[in-house]
């Protein structure tokens, strides 16, 4: 993964090494979500392309996306910071883990935390909720979406660790 600081100078940022402050040091052109997000996936610290979602207790596109190659992408969703059903479970995350995918981040909730902590993804969502959402597909795929201060559009870069979320403006 590449990452270009203010200097303009291409550095290499291994899925291992990277922090999000020293990132941040870096470049603070990079926005910061300011939201409190919960790591609830097996993997604290994941980063890669940007794709999005935005619906609303409809886990339909969610599914059929996680469903398809990820190829180290990160699923975005924008659930509207609903609570009231969860827009994931471990079936949809257990096919983004087979399916190639780096991690899903939710402004929402998802069920299933105990098998969630064991899967290789990584996830950050608002909370949880037992309760499952419609699968009826109602939504928007690769739009541009925004929550907790910052924009998330397709093909932007997004790091994830224990202390936040960064993405490329």
């Amino acid at each position: 993964m590449r990452h270009t600081p203010d200097n303009g100078v291409a550095k290499e940022t291994s899925m291992a090494s990277f922090t999000t402050c020293d990132l941040y040091d870096e470049d603070e052109s990079l926005q910061s979500v300011s939201l409190q997000m919960q790591n609830l996936g097996g993997r604290t610290r994941f980063a890669g392309p940007v794709r999005t979602i935005r619906c609303y207790r409809d886990n339909g596109l969610v599914k059929s996306t996680l469903n398809s190659p990820g190829n180290g992408a990160v699923l975005v969703v924008d659930g509207a910071a609903s609570l009231e059903s969860a827009l994931m479970g471990d079936m949809i995350a257990e096919a983004a883990v087979s399916n190639g995918w780096a991690g899903v981040i939710i402004n929402g909730a998802v069920r299933d935390r105990a098998a969630l902590a064991h899967l290789d993804l990584g996830v950050k969502a608002l909370g949880s909720n037992p309760r499952k959402s419609t699968k009826d597909g109602v939504g928007a795929a690769d739009a541009a979406v925004s929550f907790g201060g910052a924009a998330f559009r397709p093909g932007a870069t997004v790091w994830s660790d224990e202390d936040g979320i960064l993405v490329s403006a």
